[in-house]
């Protein structure tokens, strides 16, 4: 493997490693600090997928689609948060499973019935439809990089948020210890509705953002699903530093797994998780729970 092929395999695993992280993030908080284990959350990436699809069609610009999804998500996910989810706070989390399965199996007909079940495409904004050059003969698309800028600007919105703001410190408290931070004060109820709703938004944004450079098939947010849960095993539950990191490292193993060994690219994200709690069962930075 030449340099060249190495940096854009090297951009590739960025691009890729950022996008879970975005999606993943979302996941762990929710997973973290609510206790829910919310087997929809990668149906929230297809319907960002799908709604930069009718949403550009409709408007005629990728970028009014993003934002104007993105403000639909986040109503989206407040309202289920109110509407259903905040009755399984306190259930066994076979409930939840189940809860959440069905939810997979409702979006999915939606889907159908709505868009149908052809495999669609958005297409690049013309601004940025071009490739800059690497070497004589290899170029990479501008607009891979802009995915990777904007989800790298997202990660440091959020570090600040959690770790340097009054809501991130709220945050923190709720998920080490929920019961405490409501007897000082703490509007659990809404925090967790602000919780789940920007978990849809971030993983719908996600979908969105790579709805151009990845087909919209009926399904795929169940493939992305498991690589996102692996992301929160990894880099351990509740913490979004963690899922950065697992997230890259995942991007990193993915992409040149599948160019170094492609016989057996698909199980090497699976042996690093073996491997990661084998060495720290708790993930990255994950704590051990208290007794």
């Amino acid at each position: 493997m030449d340099f060249a092929s190495f940096l854009i395999q090297s951009l590739n695993a960025v691009q890729y490693g950022l996008l879970l992280f975005l999606i993943a993030s979302g996941l762990t908080l929710i997973f973290g600090i609510m206790g829910i284990i919310n087997l929809a959350h990668g149906s929230f990436y297809m319907i960002g997928a799908y709604l930069a699809f009718a949403l550009s069609s409709a408007l005629g610009s990728l970028t009014a689609a993003i934002l104007l999804g993105g403000v639909l998500a986040f109503g989206f996910g407040w309202l289920l948060e109110k509407l259903l989810f905040r009755f399984f706070y306190a259930r066994d989390h076979l409930q939840q499973v189940l809860m959440t399965y069905g939810l997979i199996l409702i979006f999915e007909e939606v889907r159908s019935l709505t868009i149908g079940d052809d495999v669609h495409g958005v297409a690049v904004p013309a601004l940025l439809d071009f490739s800059l050059p690497l070497s004589a003969d290899m170029a990479y698309p501008a607009y891979r990089l802009l995915i990777s800028a904007l989800c790298l600007v997202l990660a440091l919105a959020m570090y600040w948020l959690i770790q340097h703001t009054r809501l991130g410190m709220t945050i923190r408290a709720g998920a080490s210890n929920r019961d405490m931070a409501q007897s000082l004060g703490v509007d659990i109820d809404r925090l967790y509705r602000l919780v789940f709703a920007a978990g849809v938004a971030l993983a719908a944004f996600a979908g969105m953002l790579a709805a151009p450079v990845s087909s919209l098939y009926p399904g795929m947010g169940n493939q992305v699903l498991i690589v996102c849960f692996v992301v929160v095993v990894i880099g351990g539950i509740g913490s979004v530093k963690g899922a950065l990191a697992a997230a890259l490292l995942i991007g990193a193993v993915d992409t040149f797994g599948k160019v170094l060994f492609p016989q057996g690219a698909g199980m090497l994200v699976y042996l690093l998780m073996a491997v990661v709690l084998l060495w720290r069962p708790h993930g990255l930075f994950g704590r051990p729970e208290r007794a």
